[in-house]
C-alpha cells in the first residue's frame, strides 16, 4: 500500500529550503529563530543582536558539523562537539571559523537558550506522518537531552531520549504540561501541511522543537527522513509499533 502515489518518501536536504518553505506560513514566522547564509557581515550583526547563534551545515543530519558561537563583554568564543575556544577579536574568531566551515554552505540560527534538565539543554522531536488516511498525525513527541558538555542533543551525538511528560513536568504543573504537549501535536500537523505545498512528496517529518525560559516553542529544523528507533526508547510499545505502521503504508523500508 502506499500514499499519495509515491512509493517513496521525498527527502529534502537543505535547511535553507525548508526554512524557506516554513517562512510562508506566518503562523509560523515568529516562532522560526532568524536564519541567514553564513558570511562575515551577518555573523557580526546577529552576534551584535542577539550574543549567541549556532552555525549549521545547510545539509547534514545527527548534529555533525554544528557550532555555538557567543559573544560575551567583548569576547568571543565558539564551541563544537565538546572542545570550546575563545578569542579576543570578531577577526580571529571569523578566521576560526572560516577554517571549520571550508567550502561547505552554512548557516546562521539565531540562538534560543534552551530549557535544561538538571543542568543539560534538551529540545523536543515531533514525529509527524500521513497516516493510512491521507491526513497528516502527530504519531508521538519526545524528549533529547545534550550529553555533558555537548550542545546538540541529537541521540547519534550522545543525546539521551527520555519523555517529554518527564521533562516539561519540572516547569509545568499537570494541565499546563497536556496543554501544551497538545500544542506540539498541532504545530507539527501545521508544519507538515505547510512544508507539503512546497514539497508534495513529504510524507513524514522529524520537527526539533526548542523551549525557552518562557515555555515559548521554537522550531529549531525540520528533518524529512527522521529516524524513527528512537522512540523504541519511549516506555509505551504502542507509539512506536504506530509509527512503523504508518511508515510501512507510505512505502519506507
Amino acid at each position: 500500500m502506499t500514499i499519495g502515489g509515491d512509493a517513496v518518501p521525498q527527502y529534502v536536504s537543505s535547511k535553507w529550503k525548508k526554512t524557506e518553505a516554513l517562512l510562508r506560513n506566518r503562523s509560523l514566522q515568529n516562532i522560526i529563530p532568524k536564519t541567514v547564509r553564513f558570511n562575515r557581515i551577518q555573523l557580526k550583526t546577529m552576534l551584535e543582536s542577539s550574543g549567541m547563534v549556532y552555525i549549521k551545515p545547510d545539509t547534514g543530519s545527527y548534529g555533525n558539523g554544528v557550532m555555538r558561537v557567543e559573544r560575551k563583554k567583548g569576547r568571543y568564543s565558539f564551541q563544537a562537539g565538546e572542545r570550546l575556544r575563545t578569542f579576543s577579536t570578531f577577526d580571529f574568531l571569523f578566521e576560526a571559523l572560516r577554517k571549520e566551515t571550508k567550502s561547505r554552505r552554512y548557516l546562521i540560527q539565531r540562538g534560543i537558550h534552551l530549557l535544561k534538565y538538571k543542568g543539560r539543554r534538551f529540545d523536543l522531536r515531533v514525529m509527524v506522518q500521513l497516516n493510512p488516511k491521507k491526513a497528516w498525525e502527530t504519531t508521538g513527541i519526545i524528549g533529547r537531552v545534550a550529553a555533558p558538555r555537548k550542545i546538540v542533543t541529537n541521540f547519534h551525538n550522545g543525546g539521551k531520549p527520555m519523555s517529554a511528560t518527564r521533562l516539561l513536568g519540572q516547569h509545568l504543573n499537570k494541565q499546563a504540561m497536556e496543554n501544551k504537549i497538545n500544542s506540539l501535536e498541532v504545530l507539527g500537523v501545521r508544519t507538515a501541511k505547510t512544508l507539503r505545498r512546497k514539497f508534495p512528496g513529504l510524507r513524514v517529518i522529524g520537527l526539533d522543537v526548542g523551549m525557552d525560559p518562557s515555555l515559548t516553542p521554537w522550531i529549531l529544523e525540520v528533518n524529512t527522513n527522521p529516524d524513527p528507533y528512537i522512540f523504541r526508547k519511549l516506555p509505551d510499545p504502542t507509539i512506536f509499533r504506530t509509527i512503523q505502521r504508518y511508515a510501512k503504508a507510505y512505502g519506507r523500508k
